[in-house]
């Protein structure tokens, strides 16, 4: 790549990653021309710090311009700070009137249980933003924010939401596919159980209360909420490393890894891996327990409801939520696309 941009090529290809170089040692001058363009495809991550620094240090009098749908803001406004002021904006209403995408529409469920503190430290969402956490990473993260994460993962008050998941899932507008945020891969698993128990629970609370009423409207409403509940399945994804450590370490937390291990790694009679599956609108996976996979780059038009319950912020909040927001043909349910959704 060093070679291709000395060469004065008029069009080159590459990846930031290309840019990678000896520490400690001063990037090589590849070209101090002020007639390059820099054209820069999801300004945000690898686009700063080192990497970014090693092609400005290259290229020091070309010129950048960038695209992002999350741009660093804030105090230091990263961005802006990198790339200049803004040449043109897309928003959310703009892409909402044109169709692109659907609205948005938050709620703050469970009052009782939120997260809400406003001063959790920006290493604390550094670290959350990976779900591969090394033991040492981990023993850290609960160490140094033994408060949060406790509060976090409350018994009691993963139950609170576990409940409150059951009775709104099959209760929403457009019933589409659902995925549920946690902190880490221990209570994505520890999640999936309690709302596995809560479900089948529910389940058995609907037949009584059917057998017991009067009201044919009533039957025929809560019939539908049975029958959904029936066909929806549900599912872990998580990143695995496949060893009998990680086998222990689940145990240790009371956890079972294994079922939630193979299921991620079967494909279905059509040969279908877990993610064609959760993608294809009647397909009956319906909601996914996660804490870092799918939340970027990940596109399910049917995927309308986002259970947050993990602290993000900037580009990692962004890039989850846009993950409700795609625009679907299918109807479900007899709801069609232009109801709202849920996130």
């Amino acid at each position: 790549m060093r070679d291709f941009l000395s060469l004065n090529k008029r069009i080159v290809f590459t990846l930031i990653q290309k840019f990678r170089y000896e520490k400690a040692k001063k990037y090589p001058l590849l070209s101090d021309r002020n007639d390059i363009i820099v054209i820069v495809d999801e300004a945000h991550r690898t686009q700063y710090k080192t990497l970014a620094e090693n092609m400005r240090a290259g290229l020091p009098n070309a010129n950048y311009l960038a695209f992002t749908g999350t741009p660093l803001l804030g105090k230091k406004r990263k961005t802006n700070e990198w790339f200049g002021d803004y040449v043109s904006e897309y928003n959310f209403s703009q892409s909402v009137d044109d169709g692109a995408t659907v609205p948005l529409f938050d709620q703050k469920r469970v009052p009782e249980v939120l997260i809400q503190n406003e001063d959790l430290s920006e290493e604390f969402y550094q670290i959350l933003e990976d779900e591969n956490l090394d033991d040492t990473q981990q023993a850290k993260l609960e160490r140094k924010f033994a408060r949060e994460t406790e509060v976090i993962k409350r018994d009691d008050r993963l139950k609170a939401i576990a409940k409150d998941i059951v009775y709104h899932f099959p209760r929403r507008g457009y019933l589409g596919k659902g995925l549920v945020v946690y902190l880490n891969k221990f209570t994505a698993v520890k999640m999936y159980d309690k709302v596995q128990y809560y479900w089948k629970a529910e389940i058995k609370n609907l037949v009584g209360r059917i057998k017991k009423s009067n009201n044919d409207i009533e039957k025929v409403r809560l019939k539908k909420i049975l029958d959904f509940m029936r066909e929806t399945e549900m599912a872990v994804v998580i990143s695995l490393e496949g060893s009998e450590s990680e086998v222990e370490k689940f145990t240790k937390q009371g956890l079972d890894i294994k079922p939630h291990r193979e299921r991620m790694n079967t494909v279905d009679a059509q040969g279908h891996d877990i993610e064609y599956q959760f993608k294809e609108a009647e397909n009956p996976l319906r909601l996914v327990f996660v804490c870092a996979m799918w939340l970027t780059g990940f596109d399910a038009p049917t995927l309308s409801t986002l259970y947050l319950d993990k602290p993000m912020k900037d580009h990692t909040l962004m890039q989850t939520i846009a993950r409700a927001n795609r625009v679907t043909s299918y109807q479900i349910h007899n709801v069609t696309k232009h109801q709202r959704r849920n996130y």
